[in-house]
């Protein structure tokens, strides 16, 4: 029986050609897209999730500041993770681990290793998480303080078929480090990345070995630089560990009051921040809505098409009735008509994967594959076909097997105005869908516009920057030669990029702060041609001046001057860090992170540190000779290093790559479903021309127009079109508004968006259904009324 309900199932398919090709394209397209969706969201839930112990792993966080001030630290103090594993029970085991950018070049012998994610980490790193030593001892991977561990890749990247195990690797052609473990390599879907892994205890050496204040590594609460995890016992209480590590803290310094720790479990980490706000879990959310958007769109279709057709059916279920057929026989008929047409579509649409995959990971910045051996895809891939297939199948084949063969065959019958709504109904939900899309992508594109258009209050066009190594000394020298070279225009020095500053204190005094206020704020150390180069606006006081007594001196941003409630600046004591002097000067605030925050108090301050940030203004046509001054200069002080230069313009864009990608994603999205939205109406079109045949023969015989029988075919469409764009728009507003408020400054919703899409949308129906209408006009009416 199976086998003769397949057969049918067949010949239908080939026999209506038009139609079967239409839900398949859109059945292909709505699988391979909600399919390509779903693998990036399931990629993205699954980051740090393969750590064995993950459950119990928890990220220790600061929340610190007060008042406006409030702020997040990801990083901690190092002593905090020690003493809290020696004096509170609830602790397990513990693991600390930082950047490894203290040395600026790795070679084995004569070849320059390109390393550049580097870490130190406490012993524990890698039997805490699940990083297993494949070479080496992983009781003990760090035998001394110079040993290195690598990742698989990068040893045989680096040595090529040789054991790594004992090579010597030379940092700075001053240290020795010997490798002494392998292990696997990190994988993708892991927060923590490395390629080398080297002890933390390093930093001793490092850090505090000249030093003459008494600070190590193990007592030192001033430096937060260290990324902290605690492996907890089942059932931790964590609000009363989190008070008992803050005790611990004050202990110690008692004068960081603002200080409240913090958990985040390993595997929200990707996803969450500490305090409980959406990191990437709202984008993941969104993602999850139009793969099933996209699927539901697509499945919309095949049941607008069955229903819609199932008149020119009746007879034929009305004879297999006649002759014997049950119900239950007639359903599990067109169910296999249903999975058949699934079938192929799936097949399709795994081919589709497979081509777009590359573009997709591209477009994503992913690496996902489709691996057919994987038992989590086809989990996934039955999943979303068993359930489109149920929410597809069941209502048409329920229809088609209700037909009462006697009404049938005597023509009394008629479609069900219930049934008419039905459609209506879906093709108003479907086109309500498309029409959020359309309203999302231009409210992320205007957003995306507004960023890159605000102005940021500091010039970054044709601006390059290098680090400089222990170039600060020879600044003066420095300029001299850049800016007597073709091409530069003007030099100027920071230690922090002026697009994502990174360094923050709240070591800081002012007349009137209170006794338990805290104000973060970004320190950078400037050159006294920093400001003017930067066309920086000084809204009270003066620049500096390029002398000594500028030591003392101090210019603030306008919040930072707010924030601490400083009535006329100009002259009043501020302290930074060890430091007390005088506000000379207030800068009108400029961005200098993402629009996503909030301008944060800055305070600059003239450096004297051995390395910087050095800024060259040229000119756009000029930049190839301005980067070829800057070589110069860099190998002077960088001598270990390849030339790297990076123009501010790209360091820009670089902060908004994630939100880019989302624009990018959601705009292709958003047509391809469109484009599924009009196949269907290119379907039901197609088909109200043909059972409207006679109708419209007639009207043309008493003198209809052909103008005026497409406005009759296009009318009822065009009508569910702006339903559906009144039902889309609130519904649209209210998501994107709430997309919004992830940036500190952002557009407003105009009403000219809603107006804009709705005549898109209205003009790609019209666009869709014109040429089926337009050929039904212009048919010959004696054809039709002779066949009908």
């Amino acid at each position: 029986m199976f086998k003769n309900h397949l057969k049918t199932a067949w010949r239908n398919l080939v026999k209506n050609k038009f139609y079967s090709a239409i839900n398949i394209a859109g059945l292909t397209a709505g699988l391979a897209v909600g399919i390509l969706i779903l693998l990036w969201v399931q990629d993205e839930l699954s980051f740090d999730r393969f750590h064995k112990q993950a459950d119990n792993i928890y990220k220790l966080e600061n929340q610190v500041g007060t008042g406006a001030s409030v702020q997040i630290w990801t990083a901690t103090v190092a002593p905090i993770g020690v003493m809290g594993k020696e004096q509170l029970p609830a602790i397990e085991e513990m693991v600390r681990w930082c950047g490894g950018g203290y040395y600026y070049s790795m070679m084995y012998k004569e070849k320059r290793l390109d390393i550049d994610k580097r870490i130190m980490a406490d012993p524990a790193f890698f039997t805490m998480f699940n990083f297993p030593i494949i070479k080496g001892n992983a009781a003990n991977p760090f035998p001394n303080i110079y040993s290195v561990v690598l990742t698989e890749t990068a040893a045989k990247k680096h040595f090529g078929n040789e054991d790594p195990i004992g090579k010597v690797i030379v940092a700075d052609k001053t240290t020795n480090f010997t490798v002494t473990g392998i292990t696997k390599d990190v994988p993708k879907n892991s927060t923590i990345q490395y390629d080398m892994v080297m002890p933390l205890e390093l930093m001793t050496r490092l850090q505090y070995q000249n030093r003459t204040d008494g600070r190590t590594m193990e007592n030192d609460f001033h430096q937060f630089n260290y990324f902290t995890y605690f492996k907890l016992k089942p059932g931790t209480d964590l609000p009363k560990l989190a008070t008992d590590l803050r005790n611990i803290h004050l202990r110690n310094k008692a004068d960081d009051t603002d200080i409240k720790y913090q958990f985040l479990r390993v595997p929200d980490m990707h996803l969450y921040l500490s305090d409980g706000k959406e990191a990437g879990m709202e984008t993941v959310r969104m993602f999850t809505w139009i793969a099933l958007i996209i699927l539901i769109i697509a499945c919309i279709n095949y049941v607008n098409l069955s229903t819609a057709r199932s008149m020119l059916r009746a007879r034929e279920v009305s004879m297999r009735k006649i002759v014997g057929a049950a119900k239950w026989q007639l359903f599990l008929q067109f169910i296999v008509e249903t999975a058949l047409l699934f079938v192929l579509a799936a097949i399709l649409a795994i081919g589709v994967i497979n081509v777009l995959l590359p573009f997709f990971n591209q477009l994503s910045g992913k690496e996902l594959e489709l691996n057919l051996l994987d038992y989590r895809l086809w989990t996934l891939l039955l999943a979303i076909i068993t359930g489109a297939l149920i929410v597809s199948s069941i209502y048409p084949a329920l229809l088609l097997s209700s037909f009462e063969p006697l009404k049938v065959l005597k023509g009394k019958m008629n479609a069900r105005i219930s049934d008419a709504l039905f459609r209506k109904a879906l093709v108003v939900t479907q086109f309500a869908c498309s029409v959020a899309l359309i309203i999302g992508t231009l409210i992320i594109s205007n957003q995306l516009q507004y960023i890159r258009s605000r102005n940021l209050g500091y010039d970054k066009e044709n601006v390059l920057s290098i680090w400089v190594r222990n170039g600060s000394p020879d600044y003066t020298t420095i300029r001299s030669t850049l800016i007597s070279q073709p091409g530069v225009l003007d030099v100027a020095r920071a230690d922090d990029n002026i697009i994502s500053l990174s360094n923050q204190t709240g070591s800081n005094w002012w007349q009137g702060k209170g006794a338990d206020e805290t104000m973060m704020m970004h320190p950078v150390g400037i050159s006294a041609d920093f400001i003017p180069f930067f066309k920086m606006q000084l809204v009270a006081g003066a620049n500096f001046t390029g002398t000594p007594a500028d030591s003392a001196h101090f210019i603030l941003n306008e919040t930072a001057i707010r924030q601490a409630g400083i009535k006329d600046p100009i002259g009043k004591p501020f302290k930074l860090w060890e430091t007390t002097g005088t506000i000379t000067g207030v800068v009108k605030d400029f961005h200098y992170a993402s629009m996503k925050n909030k301008i944060e108090p800055a305070i600059f301050y003239t450096q004297t540190g051995k390395n910087a940030m050095v800024y060259i203004k040229t000119t756009g046509k000029d930049a190839p000779k301005a980067i070829a001054a800057a070589e110069k200069v860099w190998k002077q002080y960088n001598t270990e290093m390849p030339f790297n230069y990076h123009f501010l313009d790209e360091t820009f864009d670089k902060l908004y790559t994630s939100e880019t990608r989302t624009g990018t994603i959601f705009n292709i999205f958003a047509i391809i479903a469109i484009v599924i939205c009009c196949l269907g109406l290119l379907g039901l079109a197609a088909y109200t021309a043909q059972v409207r045949t006679r109708e419209i023969g007639i009207r043309k015989v008493l003198g209809a127009s052909v103008g005026g029988i497409i406005r009759l075919l296009a009318r009822d469409f065009i009508t569910l079109v702006l339903i559906s764009i009144v039902i889309a728009a609130p519904i649209a507003w209210y998501t994107m508004n709430k997309w919004l408020q992830d940036f500190a400054y952002k557009i407003n919703i105009a009403w000219t968006v809603f107006l804009l899409a709705g005549i898109i949308a209205i003009f790609i129906a019209i666009l869709t259904i014109s040429f089926q209408s337009i050929k039904a006009a212009l048919a010959n009416p004696v054809r039709s009324l002779r066949s009908e």
